[in-house]
């Protein structure tokens, strides 16, 4: 069997129609999810995309890897899924973003050259590289955001787009009516058409140049193809720069109490430059529609996969994930971008599809079990034909639930997110050490915890699902604080280091000790068997003597 895992970067759960979006159509995401289960409750690890993502490729916690923000390194050496599958006999192909950023100096330390299959892979997130773009080129005085090479700018040349950043100047920008340029970075030109053909588009690039990987793929493979869309810059060419409007941008879903006693950390965000151009409503109805349009778009050339994989065959024997990293709280909670762990920012999309037979029963179901991201690899390497190696990799594989099974499962998820590098850090005084966060939701009670001596949030989402009102103001709901503390104690004595033995190598070792080399504790022998000791009774050897 072959695995599509497929990633759409900034995608909030919530605007699929298979997810109840009253507006926003999307008849090939809800094919998927008719064709097999989705998962209502999935949950990152961190809500910000380097960490998240470094998460997904691991299998393991943030606070496990250690990559917890953009631009992080992932350490020389920590497994990924390329890493687990390669095991089991799957190739493991990169098409589109990572937000990897490689461990340079343990590669040196180390010896490894970025020319070698093994350096190539350890600077790749584990993935060998169909095509590989992060899709941020943005530019500054300093410099370009990203100084790797471009494909999708070197495409746009061999197109006739003359420019020296085309995906800004071109695939992100329109032009006013006086020819100047209308930047994607500015909201208020969200509503215009990116000046690009359609077919030309980031979307459509990275959709043709999967299809080229599907048609040479020898089996058994896993392409993870990762869309940098519907992420900002929040632009689309026609037709989908003007489908949706005013009357299909959803009043924001905040309330003043939010802001009264205002957690500091919370307060920071709701203060911060993204956060109050997303409340400004002018912000949020150039913006919403322009979203909605990129993710009609990436509908669409989902659509042009189906019909792939339908019309060669490989449909039968191809697993199909979708998901995301992360959301976007598009003004949700007086917030922009992501960051926190509202439901808008750490809750995800997560729609599985396998093909096999034993799947049948729970074909176009809905699951509410606590699913985490770190599952997918769990669920890779089991369809792989594998064990999980529960030592390494700390998620659950998703296939029980797939067979409609009712496996034994988790009581809560766990998100993280450390913002030490962040302007919120500095405005608060925080040391990098303490500007973490953490997130423990065992399906009602959602606690947010921060270090550095703050408060923490308490959220009840059975009575309140908009998240509005945290009861850790007061002094009611003690008890339930306490508790979830306790699970985040639990979580927080996982073994999570001890990644070279197994506990299968552990059992194995267990006594063998007694009978190797060494027997200490002995004050005349007669504690030990007769045969453990006959090295070491007996007539002393003779010495001899030099002549």
């Amino acid at each position: 069997m072959n695995i599509l895992f497929i990633m759409y970067d900034q995608l909030r759960f919530d605007y699929l129609s298979c997810a109840g979006h009253p507006h926003l159509h999307t008849p090939n995401f809800d094919r998927v999810a008719a064709m097999g289960v989705r998962f209502t409750n999935a949950y990152v690890q961190s809500p910000v995309c380097g960490s998240s993502r470094m998460s997904f490729y691991t299998g393991r916690y943030a606070s496990s890897h250690g990559a917890q923000w953009n631009g992080f390194p992932l350490r020389v050496g920590e497994m990924t899924m390329g890493d687990h599958l390669r095991k089991q006999g799957m190739d493991c192909w990169l098409l589109g973003k990572t937000h990897m950023k490689a461990d340079a100096e343990g590669m040196e330390r180390l010896g490894l050259s970025r020319d070698s299959v093994i350096g190539a892979r350890q600077a790749e997130c584990g993935f060998d590289v169909w095509i590989r773009d992060d899709g941020l080129w943005g530019q500054g005085p300093d410099g370009f955001y990203d100084e790797k090479r471009s494909p999708y700018n070197q495409y746009l040349n061999e197109k006739g787009y003359e420019a020296e950043n085309p995906w800004a100047d071109f695939a992100n920008a329109a032009v006013e009516d006086n020819g100047d340029l209308a930047s994607g970075w500015m909201f208020k030109n969200a509503d215009k058409p990116a000046n690009i053909k359609e077919e030309n588009s980031e979307t459509a690039w990275l959709t043709t140049k999967t299809l080229e990987f599907i048609d040479q793929a020898k089996g058994p493979w896993c392409a993870h193809v990762s869309y940098i869309k519907p992420h900002w810059p929040y632009i689309v060419p026609a037709p989908y720069h003007n489908m949706y409007g005013a009357n299909h941008v959803p009043a924001a879903l905040r309330h003043s109490v939010e802001r009264e006693d205002a957690h500091p950390v919370y307060k920071a965000y709701f203060e911060n430059k993204i956060a109050t151009s997303f409340q400004r409503e002018e912000v949020r109805q150039k913006v919403i529609p322009a979203y909605m349009g990129l993710i009609k778009q990436c509908d669409d050339h989902l659509g042009r996969i189906l019909d792939h994989l339908e019309e060669t065959g490989r449909m039968a024997d191809t697993m199909i994930v979708l998901t995301s990293d992360h959301g976007d709280y598009l003004g949700d909670h007086w917030l922009g971008e992501k960051d926190l762990f509202h439901e808008q920012s750490v809750k995800i999309p997560m729609i599985v599809f396998d093909p096999r037979e034993d799947a049948n029963a729970t074909r176009g179901s809905t699951c509410d079990a606590l699913v985490e991201s770190i599952d997918v690899a769990a669920t890779f390497v089991e369809a792989a034909g594998g064990e999980v190696p529960d030592h390494i990799i700390e998620g659950r594989s998703l296939l029980p639930w797939l067979r409609g099974e009712k496996p034994e499962w988790r009581e809560y998820a766990i998100s993280e997110y450390d913002y030490s590098v962040t302007p919120q850090a500095i405005k608060l005084g925080m040391k990098p050490r303490d500007a973490r966060l953490f997130m423990v939701f065992d399906g009602r009670w959602k606690l947010k915890h921060s270090e550095g001596g703050f408060r923490p949030m308490l959220f009840d989402l059975e009575n309140d699902p908009q998240e509005f009102y945290d009861l850790a103001k007061g002094s009611d709901h003690q008890p339930q604080i306490d508790r979830m503390y306790a699970h985040l104690a639990e979580w927080g004595r996982r073994l999570s280091q001890r990644v070279t033995k197994s506990e299968q190598d552990i059992l194995n070792m267990r006594g063998r000790s007694a009978r190797r080399g060494i027997l200490p504790f002995l004050y005349d022998g007669t504690e030990a068997p007769e045969e453990l000791i006959q090295k070491y009774v007996g007539p002393a050897p003779k010495k001899n003597e030099a002549k």
